[in-house]
This record gives structure tokens, C-alpha cells and sequence, in this order.
């Protein structure tokens, strides 16, 4: 029995020195991975997995529990470090699955701070290929980039408001449109006077296929956003064509009102007076006229007044 005892002994003696060893194993994978990080974080990565792999299998050393934290520590932050790397490089597909792992992983090891920083990067990332394919003119690009950004944060108001300012230029005006409303909703600055333009650009579209009163609507938009000349000589030219003179004069005025020092005022002008006359106004076109002296128009209305 005593011989069984000493036995016993001795291999619970060696299977503690085996143990020892294999920590040791770990804490030399692990330095190696230290040493790497240097050179090649993928490599690091590597070693940092083959240490915490090794240590698993000693959990009963007295400081295996905190070397494998460490193990688990390195990891993320080698898998974290490659993810910045690639996206410093402009990899951003890549970057964004080598953040997916990371919340993966950081998740799997309790890292919940790690995983909070996975996820602020992702939208980031986004937004930078985005921004990029916008500014390289590949649009349909970015609109897909600025969806990809809103699926995992859709409350990103720049987001919207790039993501409106790439369909505006495929030629998707109604889906800009939403896109820049919602921008305008979540408080982004600058979403009035892209909603503005988005509507003067349908509206222009919507007077080119004669379609009057409802270019007459979207220009309205327009000025609600954003007042301008343009939006106004445009409904007016819209009204003008619809039959509807009285519009069509209020809108002409509004466009002097809007740009006083416009080229071609001396025009809108003489339009007004000659619109207001046609339509039997005479009190608007004696206005009118009597503002065209000194002008080009002058000889004109000086005759048109001695008509009326």
C-alpha cells in the first residue's frame, strides 16, 4: 500500500510539473506574439490564439485564470489593430468583417467595451467609403455605402443627407427626396437647401413634360425649403402656360421681389405689364410699363401707355 502511495505521488507530481510546462509553453507563444506585433499583427493574432489554446489545458495553475484574461485581452486588441490597419488602408469591406469578428469575439470573451468600440467603428467605416465613392463620382456605389451606414445606425443624419446627395445624382429624385426629408427631420443643417434643389430639379422636369399645376406644387416645395428667383420664374412660366395670368404675375413678382438685381428684370417686367394687359389689367400694366423707362423696353411701354 505504501509502494501505491509513493506511485500515486509521484504522478501527481509529474503531471503538476507537466502542467507547469505547458503554462510555459503558452507564455512563450505569447511573447512571441508580443514580438510580432511589431512586424506582423497577423502573425501576433496567431500567437496570441496558439497561447490561450495551450493555457486552456492548465486551468489549474495558480495564475493560469489571469494569463488566460491576458490571452483573451491580446487577442481582441491584435484582431482590433488589424481592423484600424485595414481601414487606414482604405480596405473598408474588409475592415467592416474584421469588426463583425471582433464583436464576435469580444462578446464570446465578455468584453463588452470591445465590443461597444466594434460597433462605433462600423458606421464609421461606412461613412468613409461612402464619402470616398461620392467624391470619386462613383454614386451608386456610395448610395449603397450610405445604406449599409443607416442599416446599423439609422438615426445618422449626415448619413441621410449624403445618402440623398448620391441619388440626386443617379437621377433617383424620389427616393433622394425621402432620403434629404428625413435628414431634414433628424436636424441636419444643410438637408433645406438640398430638398430645395431636389424639388426645383423635379419640378423642372415636371414643367418639361407639361405637366403644369403639379411642377406648380413640387416649386412650392422648393420655396419652402429655401426661397429663390428661379423656383418663382419657374412657376410663373408654369401658371403662364396653364392659362392662369393672375398667378403667373404674383409669381413674376415674387421673383423681382426675391432677386431685385436679376439681368433679366427689365424682362419679367415688360412680361408683367404685357400679361396684365392681355388679361385686361390695366392699373398692373400701367405699373409696369411706367418701371421700364431707362431700359431697353422703354420706346415700347412709353406706347403701350399712350394705348391705354
Amino acid at each position: 500500500m505504501k509502494k501505491l502511495f509513493v506511485v500515486l505521488a509521484a504522478l501527481g507530481l509529474a503531471a503538476a510539473v507537466a502542467s507547469a510546462q505547458t503554462l510555459n509553453e503558452a507564455k512563450e507563444a505569447f511573447n512571441s506574439g508580443v514580438e510580432a506585433m511589431e512586424t506582423s499583427k497577423t502573425e501576433a493574432l496567431a500567437q496570441f490564439r496558439s497561447a490561450l489554446e495551450i493555457a486552456n489545458q492548465c486551468t489549474e495553475e495558480e495564475d493560469a485564470a489571469e494569463f488566460i484574461g491576458t490571452c483573451k485581452t491580446a487577442i481582441t486588441g491584435a484582431m482590433m489593430s488589424i481592423a484600424k490597419e485595414q481601414i487606414n488602408d482604405a480596405a473598408y469591406d474588409e475592415a467592416v468583417a474584421s469588426l463583425n469578428e471582433v464583436k464576435a469575439t469580444a462578446a464570446e470573451f465578455g468584453q463588452d467595451e470591445v465590443v461597444a468600440e466594434a460597433e462605433n467603428l462600423i458606421p464609421n467605416v461606412f461613412m468613409r467609403k461612402g464619402s470616398t465613392l461620392l467624391k470619386n463620382k462613383d454614386f451608386a456605389g456610395a448610395v449603397e455605402a450610405f445604406k449599409s451606414l443607416i442599416a446599423v445606425k439609422a438615426d445618422d443624419a449626415q448619413a441621410h443627407l449624403l445618402l440623398g446627395q448620391a441619388q440626386m445624382q443617379t437621377g433617383a429624385m424620389e427616393e433622394a427626396i425621402a432620403a434629404l426629408t428625413k435628414a431634414h427631420e433628424l436636424g441636419e443643417a444643410n438637408a433645406a437647401k438640398l430638398l430645395s434643389s431636389a424639388y426645383l430639379r423635379e419640378g423642372q422636369a415636371l414643367l418639361k413634360a407639361g405637366k403644369n399645376l403639379e411642377a406648380v406644387e413640387a416649386l412650392e416645395k422648393s420655396n419652402s425649403y429655401v426661397e429663390s428667383g428661379n423656383a418663382y420664374k419657374l412657376i410663373a412660366s408654369a401658371y403662364t402656360k396653364a392659362g392662369k395670368s393672375a398667378k403667373s404675375i404674383e409669381a413674376y413678382k415674387k421673383y423681382l421681389e426675391v432677386s431685385p438685381n436679376a439681368k433679366d428684370a427689365a424682362d419679367i417686367i415688360f412680361t408683367i405689364a404685357a400679361t396684365a394687359q392681355k388679361a385686361g389689367d390695366k392699373a398692373t400694366a400701367k405699373e409696369y410699363y411706367g418701371k421700364l423707362a431707362g431700359t431697353k423696353y422703354a420706346d415700347q411701354a412709353a406706347a403701350q401707355l399712350k394705348t391705354l
